[in-house]
């Protein structure tokens, strides 16, 4: 039993660790009203795209202009 609960609290710790990087792009996305894939590669992909990058360096999309294909 000893095991399980330190295997819960070891998971539960490093939960904790990463949960400052898994948030962020949701609340991006809705804080912009774009969808998670305007900014990345694909959906669940940590890859930005020329949008993406702009806003990591500008922390908004204002002044950002979509390149014509």
């Amino acid at each position: 039993m000893s095991k399980i609960i330190r295997a819960l609290a070891l998971i539960g710790g490093v939960a904790i660790l990463f949960a400052p990087f898994a948030v962020g792009t949701p609340e991006f996305a809705k804080k912009e009203n774009k969808q998670c894939v305007y900014c990345h590669t694909a959906i669940g992909k940590p890859d930005l795209n020329e949008a993406g990058k702009y806003y990591k360096d500008h922390k908004t999309l204002d002044g950002y202009l979509e390149k014509k294909p």
